[in-house]
C-alpha cells in the first residue's frame, strides 16, 4: 500500500489543496492542516480502492481532495480499530476511530455521495510520532501487540 494523494486544508471550509509532502508532528497533526492541534483527530486516510468502488456506486467520479480526507492510499484495508497502528516512512500512526461521511459530500460532490461513501470514508488516527509524509512513501500496517 502507498500514499498517492495528499490533501490539507487551514480552515474548515476552505478547500483541500493537494501537497506532494506534508510534515507530520507528533500529539498535533498535520502542519498547515485545520485539525493541526486538534486532540486526537491528527490525520484522516482513505483507499483509492474503496473511493472508485463508491463512485462506481454513485455514477460519479470522486476527487480525493472532495472528501476532506488527508492522506489517500492506493488500495487495501485501512485499519479501523481504535489501537491498531500504520507507519508511513518514520511516522506512526495510531487508529482513533473510524471517519464517517461528511453529509456535505452530497453538495460538494454529487447527491447520494455520503450514502456511497458510507462504510468506505476512512479512518482517523492520531500521530505518535513525527516525520514527513510524502506521495509514494510506502504504509505498513503493523502487527497488533
Amino acid at each position: 500500500m502507498r500514499v498517492v494523494a495528499i490533501h490539507i486544508a487551514p480552515g474548515r471550509k476552505v478547500p483541500n489543496r493537494s501537497v506532494p509532502a506534508v510534515d507530520a508532528e507528533a500529539g498535533k497533526g498535520l502542519v498547515g492542516d485545520r485539525y493541526h492541534g486538534a486532540r486526537h483527530r491528527h490525520v484522516t486516510v482513505q483507499s483509492r480502492e474503496l473511493l472508485d468502488l463508491a463512485a462506481a456506486d454513485l455514477g460519479h467520479a470522486i476527487d480525493p481532495g472532495a472528501t476532506r480526507r488527508n492522506l489517500t492510499v492506493d488500495a487495501g484495508d485501512i485499519p479501523t480499530r481504535p489501537g491498531d497502528r500504520v507507519r508511513i516512512g518514520d511516522v506512526e500512526l495510531e487508529v482513533v476511530r473510524i471517519a464517517a461521511p461528511c453529509r456535505l459530500l452530497d453538495d460538494w460532490i454529487a447527491p447520494g455521495a455520503a450514502k456511497a461513501m458510507h462504510r468506505r470514508g476512512g479512518t482517523a488516527f492520531r500521530i505518535l510520532t513525527s516525520g514527513p509524509i510524502h506521495v509514494g512513501d510506502e504504509v505498513e500496517v503493523l502487527t497488533a501487540e
